[in-house]
């Protein structure tokens, strides 16, 4: 099967990144499954219904998060009866929504996706995301073979050290969270994809999304801001995952990064 993963969509622009570059990829690489972070998706913070169901309706099966989950306060109505939102799964227990879901690709084939979020740099007091893994990968036992993991952090090495701890039991670990597209994808020895950050879709003429002049502005003079996302032409950033349905194995994984 093969997976197209999308990088943090922000904003409008991030939506219509998805939109008009979805369709072509899908006949040119004829895409099975399709995974996308959202949680900058609604306004550059957080993830309304509305906008899931716009997201949903471009060709995007499940819509993954991070620590902006909890921004759009709306999404505490539907995140527990939208098995297609899966936010972190290493939020403390009694959080709302799933932080790993199962889903079945146009071929019928079973194909897990698992979110969870980094510690290092990031807010809140959440779980071991590898502790974490090892409790729910325990559970999904003979369950599904084909699992992808988008890993929403910060730190780079906290990233590298997730992928080769679950290297050859899951098919693929996707960094998201910094927003710049690293040029590290690989397969590593157990079959497992990796990609350290697969990058941003939404504004180019921007600082990761944000209107640069506010951003400048904080950096010069340290006073609190409140950003805005960027207006203008757009990125769009992704990978697209080959997986072996039979055994999880990861073939290969190319970065994709296209520019209105």
């Amino acid at each position: 099967m093969r997976v197209l993963l999308i990088g943090d969509i922000v904003g409008r622009a991030g939506r219509r990144a998805v939109k008009e570059n979805i369709p072509g990829l899908i006949k040119q690489f004829e895409i099975d499954f399709i995974i996308a972070n959202g949680e900058n998706a609604a306004g550059g913070n957080g993830l309304t219904q509305e906008v899931a169901n716009e997201l949903f309706a471009s060709g995007i099966n499940v819509l993954t998060m991070g620590n902006h989950v909890w921004d759009q306060k709306e999404i505490f109505n539907f995140i527990d009866k939208e098995g297609r939102v899966v936010r972190p799964a290493n939020y403390p227990a009694g959080a709302p929504g799933n932080g790993i879901n199962i889903f079945k690709n146009k071929q019928g084939e079973s194909i897990g996706v698992m979110n969870l979020s980094g510690r290092i740099f990031m807010p809140g007091n959440l779980d071991c995301p590898f502790h974490k893994a090892d409790e729910i990968l325990a559970k999904l036992k003979n369950k599904v073979k084909a699992l992808i993991v988008d890993f929403h952090a910060e730190a780079t090495s906290e990233k590298i050290a997730f992928g080769l701890y679950v290297d050859g039991r899951v098919s693929a670990v996707c960094g998201t969270h910094t927003h710049v597209q690293t040029a590290d994808e690989k397969i590593l020895p157990g079959g497992t994809a990796y990609i350290s950050d697969v990058g941003m879709t939404g504004p180019s003429d921007s600082v990761i999304g944000v209107k640069a002049d506010l951003v400048i502005e904080k950096f010069l003079t340290q006073i609190p801001r409140r950003f805005e996302v960027a207006p203008g032409l757009y990125q769009f950033n992704a990978v697209i995952i080959e997986i072996n349905a039979l055994t999880g194995e990861s073939g290969s994984i190319v970065r994709i990064a296209n520019n209105e």
